[in-house]
């Protein structure tokens, strides 16, 4: 097949070429910026349909491998914000990929998603703007791809590895706690956790099989003591890990949204209802079966790029 890789700087997108490159696959790859190894730029929120019909002629799928920061805080209303960067650049995508007679799509999202089917009460959607543009960013997609385009969607957890100096952007700040003198305390719950190369391997599976739908990923289920045991084991500071009161969680977050509502700001997942899913035990089931282990010493066994650094470098 010949696959188009948007997002292929990224963490993901370079993991998701050089899998899909080592399966005799013919990629071209797509970004932002120049890096080396990438045969397109192109600024995907900027880019018309007429602008994507060549870079797609003549290839059998495409890959959306960029990221979003769900943590960054705007001006209210961040709704039109975060539609415009999630939302309305898939719709042109896909209305392209529809165009040009592509026949399997894959892209990345979030496992916020899966929840919000999984446990219709905690209103996640309602709740976090993120979580309602990637839902929209699914249904869109998918509405402009028609159904002889199926469109995948891998429901991402916190995803470790490496891939040259791109990084996941929450690593540096884990790094440094983890290598500070500070306590590391965290609240009980825990996340799906899942590597970089495993993705990649599930993107491939899922486009040489043409499948769409929404689908979970993980390699291990980890609480928040496992994977700060575990980061603190990777940097050389292995110690114990603490338990922050649930209590305290839900005060200190609940304090941080009347902040945000007071300076007539907001992030993509509200910091008010925030603790609900800091405090849940976010596991998907089934998970791959393979060790986290690897990834995390990609993650944090190497220096990490000071406070300010684009680690993951510029995505489409």
């Amino acid at each position: 097949m010949r696959i188009l890789v948007v997002g292929g700087s990224g963490l993901i997108g370079a993991r998701v070429v050089d899998v899909l490159r080592g399966r005799g696959h013919a990629v071209t790859s797509v970004a932002r910026t120049a890096r080396p190894g990438m045969d397109h730029l192109l600024d995907l929120e900027s880019a018309a349909i007429d602008d994507l019909r060549p870079l797609l002629a003549g290839h059998d799928g495409v890959v959306l491998a960029t990221r979003a920061d769900e943590q960054r805080v705007l001006r209210r209303p961040i709704h039109p914000v975060l539609h415009r960067e999630l939302v309305e650049p898939v719709v042109r995508l896909f209305t392209a990929a529809r165009q040009e007679g592509l026949t399997r799509g894959v892209v990345m999202g979030s496992y916020y998603t899966h929840f919000d089917r999984a446990h219709p009460r905690w209103r996640l959607a309602a709740r976090h703007c993120y979580v309602r543009c990637r839902r929209e960013q699914a249904r869109e997609a998918r509405a402009a791809a028609g159904p002889e385009l199926p469109v995948a969607v891998l429901e991402l957890p916190f995803v470790f590895g490496r891939a040259g100096d791109r990084l996941p952007n929450w690593a540096g700040p884990l790094d440094r706690w983890a290598r500070s003198r500070a306590p590391l305390v965290v609240p009980v719950g825990g996340t799906a956790t899942v590597s970089a190369h495993s993705v990649a391997d599930l993107t491939a599976d899922t486009l040489e099989r043409g499948d769409g739908g929404d689908i979970p990923v993980a390699d291990e289920n980890l609480s928040w003591a496992e994977m700060m045991t575990r980061v603190a084991g990777a940097v050389g500071r292995p110690r114990r890990v603490g338990r922050l009161p649930a209590a305290t969680v839900r005060a200190s977050l609940r304090c941080g949204g009347v902040l945000h509502a007071l300076a007539g700001r907001e992030a993509g997942i509200n910091p008010s209802h925030l603790a609900e899913l800091l405090l849940a035990e976010l596991f998907l089931t089934p998970t791959t079966g393979r060790s986290l282990d690897p990834a995390l010493r990609d993650t944090f066994t190497a220096p990490v790029p000071p406070p300010g650094a684009d680690t993951l470098g510029p995505d489409v």
